[in-house]
């Protein structure tokens, strides 16, 4: 059913606001986010939850890698870039078997630092009898005989699937973790956080990876507020269980990063410029993330990702009204309007 524009912009609008609030419903906890370790100058480390892998809070997102229209660098180049996020200090790496030319990428760059890193992938199919193979052809391609974290893919499989469904892939997944073919087993989550707090409820997987960020949004939705409130009882679940939290759509697939410019024509390029850190640094007000994952498609975003990451992460009233502002505007866009509402 087309939802009304009327009706959408009411609910975004309140998804907004319930943003900016974020700041007083963590700010018990925000001096836990600024000690994260971390020696002068470098980012901020902490332990990934149950796993006891301590890793830098930035990730590289394995999704942005494949080649296409907005991203026609050469393969090489693409190594390259993955082995510079190595050499300056991202040690957690993710990707998929749906990510086309991804898992192969990683797999070049990283083929003589595999001891040192965290390597993700992910199960997309929705059949337990195809989890084996699926995992089979990942390692190939990712040139290791082993995981360190096997995902269940948010979307399409368990967005396609119900919990109970969900739930027989997990089993699966646990025959290869008895095997030491992956040490830890998670999921991840767009949106269809009904699903994914069941999920965590469970008590059998080590973490999770949910869409948090300023803009109330997953893959190709916007969420209303009862879907926000079910990420956030994900966020606190899977705290209370003690497992590790990855935040993706941290910059909105772009929208608060590389696209800002194109979808909002006009706005203020040294503001615009703000928006990547204001972004980053609304979502580490919450000390329960342990690790961001961002695409990158540029050796110039990583170098912008460490800079701000090394940086000052206070969120500040700034940033707050930075991003008020610029998401106000970018609602009034096609882009927001032709994704589908959720929740």
């Amino acid at each position: 059913m087309e939802i009304p524009c009327e009706l959408q912009r009411r609910d975004f609008v309140k998804q907004l606001a319930g943003a900016a609030g974020l700041a007083a419903a963590v700010g018990a906890e925000s001096v836990q986010a600024q000690t994260r370790e971390r020696p002068p100058g470098t980012i901020p480390t902490c332990t990934l939850g149950k796993t006891g892998l301590h890793l830098p809070v930035l990730g590289l997102g394995g999704g942005a890698l494949p080649k296409s229209q907005e991203n026609p660098s050469s393969e090489a180049y693409r190594v390259e870039l993955v082995r510079e996020a190595y050499d300056r200090g991202v040690r957690y790496f993710d990707t998929s078997r749906g990510y086309f030319e991804s898992e192969a990428i990683l797999g070049e760059a990283l083929k003589d630092r595999r001891r040192h890193i965290c390597l993700v992938t992910k199960i997309d199919t929705t059949k337990p009898e195809e989890v084996r193979e699926s995992a089979e052809l990942s390692l190939k391609a990712l040139q290791t005989d082993h995981l360190d974290v096997l995902l269940i893919h948010g979307t399409p499989a368990l967005e396609g699937m119900s919990v109970a469904q969900a739930m027989k892939t997990y089993a699966a997944m646990c025959k290869l973790r008895d095997e030491r073919v992956t040490r830890f087993l998670g999921f991840s989550a767009h949106g269809y956080f009904d699903k994914a707090l069941a999920m965590i409820d469970s008590g059998g997987f080590d973490l999770c990876m949910l869409s948090y960020g300023y803009l109330p949004r997953g893959w190709d939705q916007v969420w209303t507020a009862r879907m926000t409130a079910l990420r956030n009882a994900c966020v606190a679940r899977a705290h209370t269980l003690g497992m590790g939290i990855v935040a993706m759509k941290v910059l909105g697939n772009g929208m608060l990063g590389a696209w800002s410019g194109s979808l909002v024509p006009g706005f203020d390029p040294q503001r615009l410029s703000q928006l990547p850190g204001a972004a980053i640094r609304y979502v580490l007000q919450d000390p329960r993330i342990h690790v961001l994952n961002i695409g990158m498609r540029l050796k110039e975003d990583l170098a912008a990702n460490l800079r701000i990451l090394s940086g000052d992460l206070t969120y500040t009233p700034d940033d707050r009204d930075l991003l008020a502002e610029y998401s106000a505007r970018l609602f009034d866009t096609e882009a927001i309007r032709k994704m589908r509402i959720e929740g």
